[in-house]
Parts: structure tokens; C-alpha cells; sequence
């Protein structure tokens, strides 16, 4: 038995004219407004109101260390020490159609185009919003699991990697991507149906990068069909009952699940490098299983939905036991680990590698930059060096064998272009672990 509070509120912010964050392609830029974004809020205490774990899942394409520090620094001097950095989890969906601009590290400002406020001030006051109504909203409740799979909704958009990894470990699994579901069901202790957060891992990228109208792609639609469900005859974004579908492991995951097609020629172009036979890489693209990508968002969105109305539905295992959270800044530029007895190797600055400049089947980059390339390209290196200096032979060693495109570990100018220090956070509610990464992980 624990208090229970739920909360939901606009995180919109601009539509027009701002670059979209996501796809990093500076030709996408919003141009109207297809679905509204919405930040949703979940507050567990235990009874006696000692512990308190905040999880907040928006839909945008990431929260920025710049939207935590900023949301952190307001609870605190509206609530003092009850909301803190171990107990609020700040997730985003991972919508690559949301408004972008609202980082702190230069990087990810060059495709937005530097900072901008209005994309900043929605989602930081968005999600401020959504847990002042969970916090003035609690009651006593109850929390219950439930745990699925999710069929026809995802592909392995790098199954060439995938079959990279060592056997036993693959054998492991039946499939190589995840497709379970896990939902947790909020109730109040008359049984009144307070909310329910699912996590499920697939991109939000059934809207593709030629779009130019903000929304919440297939998770958001997910949210939109379950909270019409439950909340009766009200517009969408209203009544109590606030469902959110919230990202997990989906770095590999696409909801294009016709899988990578030629643009121009209508084959396939499944292969290692996702090149076509003509045009190359640039031409690579992967389709949803609609006639466009508005219906291919439909239907996704519709599968998620269904299997966590289903796993909602039949949701009887109750978790109980104490709340706790945990926090800690990690150096990821410096951490050592062991292979083996004999064997110590250390992670590095951060660097982006040539395959990255190729993007994905979901949204492949300029140029002729290929996936998976382990040979860097003499034409783009020279122009690198050129213009923001050769990565330290220290870097290139430690990278290896990817070749260095931008060292942005080793890049500061006119301010640091990739986070070294990040968060890292556990929360626990009884059985239930919820770990906060800041990374896509496959």
C-alpha cells in the first residue's frame, strides 16, 4: 500500500520554425502541429510518507542535462529536500518529431542551431507542471505488475551487429530485440483507476525525417488511445487517468518493420553497409507497415496500446515492499574495467566514429558515409583536422578499430561538445528496479 499521485501537462512549446530534435537533420524544421506533447508524472510514497520516488516520462527526444539541473533547482525551492537528484527520474520518449534546442553541450546545438529558450521553457515547465498536480493529487493506492510480448511492432535496425555478439549470449534470447513489455497499474484503495506506465522498447520513428509537423509518434499515440479509453467524453490531454508509454532499451529497434528499401529502386538494402545499388547508403530507407508514415504510426501505436490494455487488464501481481533511490555522477571518460583476472582496459573521451555520420535505416545522414565502415574516409579527415584539429593519438588508440570523425571529447570551442559526466540513478518500489541511463541501450 503506498500514496499514490499521477499528473499530466503540456510540454508543446514551439511548432514552427524550429528544428526538430531527433533525426539531426537541419532541413527539419517544425511546420505545424500534428499531435501535442504532453509530460506525464508519477509520484510513489510509502505510507508513512519517508520515501519518495518521482518517474516522469515526456514526450520529447531526450531530456538534457540542462532540462534536469533546471527542473531540480525549481522543486528545490518549492518543495526543499522532498524531490532531489536520486529520487526524480526525468525520461524522455524518445520522439524524434519534438521541438529541439534546449541542451547544454554544443554538439547537440549545431543541428538546432544554437539555444533555444521558448523549446527549453515549455519542457522544463511542462514537467514541473505534471508533478505539482501528481504531488497535490496523492491518495492511498495500490501498484500492480504485469509483463508480455509485444508481436509484429519492431525490427533489429543493425542485425548485422547484432549477430556480432558472442553465441552463448545470443542463444540467450529468442529474438534479437526485445520484445517484452512491462506495465505497472496505479489504483486507489477504492480501486479507481489512477494510471499506468509502460515501458517497451521501440524508437519513435514511424514519423520519418522528411515530417515537419510536431507530435509524439507511436508511444505518444499509444498514450493518447489509452487515456481516451479511460477518460470518457474528454478532449485529449484532459481527465484524470494519465497512461504513459515510456522508452527502455530501444537502441536498436525500429518500428519499421517492412525493413530497409531502396528509395529509388524499391529493393532491399539489407546489408551491412545499408547501401543501395545505385545512389548508395543515401537511398536507404526503412518503411512502417502503413501505405505512409501517418499510418504506419497509427498502427504501431494501436499494437502498443492493445498489448498494454491487455497486460493492464489482467494486471494481479502486487508490488509491495519499501521505496529507495540512489544517484551518482560517473566519469564515463574514465572507467576501468576488468576483463578478466589478467586483463584491465579503460573507457575514453567521447568520440564520433564515420558510421555514425551514415545515421540509420530510420534516417540516414548526408554525404557517402557508410554503417559499420572501420576505414576512415582520407577526404573527410583532412577536412576534420582542418577544421577543428586531429583527435590525440591517446583518443585514436583508444577508440579503435572505429575510425574518428569528431573528437568531441577532446573539443571545447566556444563550449564542450559532449558530456563526460553524467547522471546515473536506481530507484526501487518494492520488486520493482527502475534504472535511469542516460543512453540507448541495445
Amino acid at each position: 500500500n503506498y500514496l499514490l499521485g499521477v499528473g499530466r501537462a503540456d510540454c508543446t512549446g514551439p511548432v514552427a520554425q524550429v528544428p526538430l530534435m531527433g533525426y539531426a537533420n537541419p532541413e527539419q524544421v517544425g511546420g505545424g502541429l500534428l499531435t501535442r506533447l504532453y509530460s506525464r508524472a508519477f509520484i510513489m510514497a510509502d505510507r508513512d510518507d519517508s520515501q519518495r520516488v518521482v518517474f516522469v516520462s515526456a514526450d520529447i527526444g531526450m531530456v538534457s542535462q540542462r532540462v534536469r539541473l533546471e527542473v531540480l533547482k525549481r522543486l528545490k525551492s518549492k518543495y526543499g529536500d522532498l524531490y532531489r537528484q536520486d529520487n526524480v527520474i526525468l525520461s524522455g520518449t524518445h520522439t524524434h518529431s519534438g521541438p529541439g534546442g534546449y541542451f547544454q553541450y554544443t554538439l547537440f546545438w549545431i543541428t538546432s542551431k544554437g539555444l533555444i529558450r521558448p523549446s527549453l521553457n515549455s519542457v522544463v515547465n511542462g514537467i514541473l507542471k505534471s508533478i505539482d498536480i501528481a504531488h497535490e493529487n496523492m491518495k492511498r493506492g495500490r501498484l500492480f505488475i504485469n509483463r508480455g510480448t509485444v508481436e509484429n511492432s519492431q525490427i533489429n535496425r543493425s542485425p548485422f551487429s547484432y549477430l556480432a555478439n558472442p553465441a552463448f549470449e545470443r542463444s540467450r534470447y529468442s529474438s534479437n530485440t526485445d520484445k517484452e513489455m512491462v506495465i505497472l497499474k496505479m489504483v486507489d484503495e477504492d480501486g479507481q483507476e489512477l494510471g499506468l506506465i509502460s515501458w517497451f522498447a521501440v524508437h519513435p520513428v514511424s514519423m520519418n525525417n522528411t515530417n515537419h509537423l510536431v507530435n509524439s509518434d507511436n508511444v505518444g499515440y499509444a498514450s493518447y488511445l489509452f487515456e481516451q479509453d479511460k477518460n470518457k467524453g474528454m478532449l485529449p490531454g484532459e481527465g484524470s487517468f494519465v497512461a504513459a508509454f515510456a522508452s527502455s532499451n530501444l537502441g536498436d529497434v525500429s518500428p519499421n518493420t517492412r525493413g530497409p528499401t531502396c528509395a529509388n529502386t524499391g529493393e532491399s538494402c539489407d546489408n551491412p553497409q545499408s547501401s543501395c545499388p545505385i545512389g548508395g547508403a543515401a537511398m536507404c530507407m526503412a518503411k512502417g507497415p502503413g501505405n505512409d508514415m501517418f499510418e504506419s504510426t497509427r498502427i504501431i501505436g494501436q499494437n502498443i496500446y492493445s498489448k498494454a490494455k491487455e497486460l493492464y487488464e489482467k494486471a494481479s501481481q502486487e508490488v509491495t515492499g519499501p521505496l529507495s533511490s540512489a544517484h551518482q555522477w560517473v566519469n564515463m571518460s574514465d572507467v576501468s574495467v576488468e576483463l578478466n583476472a589478467s586483463h584491465t582496459v579503460k573507457t575514453c573521451k567521447p568520440a564520433l566514429g564515420h558510421s555514425f555520420a551514415a545515421g540509420t535505416i530510420d534516417g540516414v545522414g548526408a554525404f557517402n558515409f557508410t554503417q559499420g565502415s572501420v576505414e576512415g574516409d582520407p577526404f573527410w579527415d583532412q577536412v576534420r583536422d582542418q577544421l577543428l584539429g586531429e583527435p590525440s593519438n591517446e583518443t585514436k588508440a583508444c577508440h579503435k578499430p572505429k575510425p574518428i570523425l569528431f573528437s568531441t571529447g577532446e573539443m571545447t570551442w566556444p563550449h564542450p561538445w559532449h558530456p563526460d559526466i553524467v547522471d546515473v540513478q536506481i530507484a526501487a518500489i518494492g520488486s520493482l528496479a527502475i534504472v535511469a541511463v542516460p543512453g540507448e541501450f541495445t
